[in-house]
């Protein structure tokens, strides 16, 4: 019961976020107001002119028989369509040998063409002809619409949270028991329910609008185009940047309904068990001699490969033979950028003798998603390593993990070897890749070891890292409550330490803060190296309770900005004016 709570209210919450917006315009459209009865002029009737015959005592208009059950066969068409997709469509294409992406092509085409025929009648007979032998009304999209749920549904698979990323690495791993298939079809209708809604809305306002009713063609054309720019926006990624541009309103409710012992119970989130992975529990973190823990699960679900030739993936099995490092990764978060140097180091000196090191990148923020972010942030650290976008967090699930940064060594038989959690452990993971590339090769000539200093914090010493978004605000110290939307703030007469209080007026979105004119930030904390996560153009001025300052340019997209760096750890105090343009995203503490 649990399971089918967690999928019907996680499609709910996707259901209304802002990855459902592309498809909205059609769904009212063509599921709502195609359904609608209109009303049409008479011909014959209204052709007369003062010759009377047997047609002038016909009434002026006639009401239109209407699909009325337009709106739920489009529905129903959507939800089998993702279902089918999201669980079988990984394994049927796989024994094809067909590309991954090709139902998601498939179901754009499809969408040209019917748009196409609302558009032009006349393409849509041409197109009806080779299907004149099935009954009209199933081929026409004038009919139960069901056709075009089916197109929408392989579409909108990619709108993945949390709750759907467990179900797709079921589906991408052949794992499809009787509680995946209870929770993706939870899933499916929690989503279907808001939609039926829009679709349903659709139909009452023609209906009810009086100069819509005689619309019945304008609405065709509306759809068609409709459908049209749906599919040309999913070919160049349209949708993607309109979820980077808009707050994801909804992250907050689907971090509290997954973020649990409960959900994370039912779901196993942090990775489905699976054959493929099952094992992975066998090795102990951080563990200062090599385990064995199952063959290593398969890279999946990659939207891109960085320091590839050509872009080209990389798979496991063709990597057998190689000792292999798996770093999951994000290009903002401090404790990768503290871990970094160290697998770079490692790539740098053990690259000849056999170790493949494969950066995972695993986003947080909307922003990391970005591959120009991504390829940016991973020249300033020098990776040239290959990088694969796994932006769904497939992998990450796929390898159960939980963690930025998260290492997996991986030795030439394919085997997990070693898994190490979060920061540290270097010397010992550094020890075992050497014992593996002995083992893999007798007769190799290792470098000596790298030397790259250790700067893992202790466990508390520092202030934990800070957010400003709403759906993730951590250590606010200022008065009263901290939610989204413009504000008046002024800084406290008495702020608690490890906190942040803002000055002036911030509008707080989902994952930022943005003064609307020069806005103050006065942070209280303890680490020796503070940095800040801020986009957009203009100036940052910064001063310590030491009385130094410092101004920092900013400009472009979100990049990480240090502030403080020096020898000592220690308590301290920090107040920054922001100039109006830019969004702080978060402060990080080392």
């Amino acid at each position: 019961m649990d399971l089918i709570l967690i999928g019907l209210l996680g499609g709910l919450i996707t259901g209304i976020s802002p990855c459902i917006l592309p498809v909205l315009p059609v769904i009212f459209l063509t599921g709502g107001a195609q359904s609608a009865t209109y009303e049409r002029a008479d011909a014959a009737s209204a052709a007369g002119g003062g010759t009377a015959t047997a047609t002038a005592t016909k009434p002026r208009t006639r009401a239109l028989p209407a699909k009325r059950s337009r709106p739920y066969f489009v529905i129903l068409g959507l939800v089998i369509s993702f279902t089918v997709v999201t669980l079988a469509g990984s394994l049927i294409l796989g024994a094809l040998n067909l590309p991954q992406d090709v139902i998601r092509w498939v179901a754009i085409a499809v969408l040209i063409v019917i748009g196409v025929g609302l558009l032009f009648p006349g393409v849509e007979r041409l197109l009806e002809k080779p299907f004149s032998w099935v009954p009209r009304k199933e081929v026409k999209n004038s009919g139960n619409g069901f056709g075009v749920g089916l197109a929408l549904g392989a579409v909108f698979v990619p709108c993945a949270g949390p709750v759907l990323a467990a179900i797709i690495v079921a589906g991408a791993t052949g794992q499809i028991g009787v509680d995946t298939v209870l929770l993706t079809t939870a899933f499916a209708v929690g989503v279907a329910i808001p939609l039926l809604v829009f679709a349903l809305a659709g139909r009452s306002v023609v209906e009810r609008i009086r100069v819509f009713r005689s619309r019945e063609r304008g609405f065709r054309i509306a759809a068609g185009i409709a459908m049209i720019a749906l599919a040309i926006g999913l070919v160049f990624n349209v949708p993607q940047a309109l979820q980077r541009l808009l707050p994801d309103y909804t992250a907050g409710l689907q971090r509290d309904l997954t973020e649990n012992e409960q959900a994370a119970e039912a779901l196993n989130l942090g990775g489905l068990v699976t054959e493929e992975n099952k094992n992975l529990d066998q090795c102990t973190n951080g563990a200062e001699q090599l385990e064995s823990c199952g063959t290593a699960p398969s890279i999946k679900g990659i939207e891109q490969w960085l320091n590839t030739p050509g872009g080209e993936e990389l798979s496991l099995d063709e990597l057998r033979g190689q000792v292999v490092l798996i770093d999951f990764w994000a290009y903002s978060c401090i404790n990768c950028q503290r871990s970094i140097p160290h697998v770079v180091a490692w790539d740098e000196a053990y690259r000849d003798a056999g170790l493949q090191v494969i950066g995972i990148h695993s986003p947080e923020y909307a922003f990391e998603k970005d591959a120009g972010n991504v390829e940016a942030g991973a020249a300033d650290f020098g990776i040239d390593y290959p990088v694969a976008l796994d932006n769904n967090l497939a992998t990450w699930t796929n390898y159960r993990n939980r963690y930025w940064p998260a290492h997996y060594l991986i030795d030439a038989e394919g085997t997990v070897r070693h898994i190490s959690f979060g920061e540290g452990n270097y010397a010992a993971t550094e020890k075992m890749i050497r014992e593996l590339l002995a083992d893999a090769d007798a007769g190799a000539t290792l470098p000596d070891a790298t030397e790259v200093e250790d700067e893992t914090p202790e466990m508390g010493s520092t202030t934990r890292e800070t957010f400003l978004g709403s759906s993730k605000d951590v250590n606010y110290g200022g008065d009263g409550a901290y939610g989204a939307g413009a504000e008046d703030f002024a800084f406290p007469s008495d702020q608690p330490a490890d906190s942040f209080a803002l000055d002036g007026e911030w509008t707080i979105e989902t994952q930022y803060a943005e003064p609307s004119e020069d806005g103050g930030i006065r942070l209280d904390f303890t680490a020796s190296e503070v940095r800040t996560v801020v986009a957009g153009e203009g100036r940052i001025r910064v001063r310590l309770d030491d009385g130094e300052e410092q101004v920092i340019d900013v400009s472009g997209t979100p990049r990480s900005y240090a502030l403080v760096d020096r020898d000592e750890n220690g308590p301290g105090v920090l107040e920054l004016s922001v100039s109006p343009g830019l969004q702080v995203y978060s402060f990080t503490f080392g």
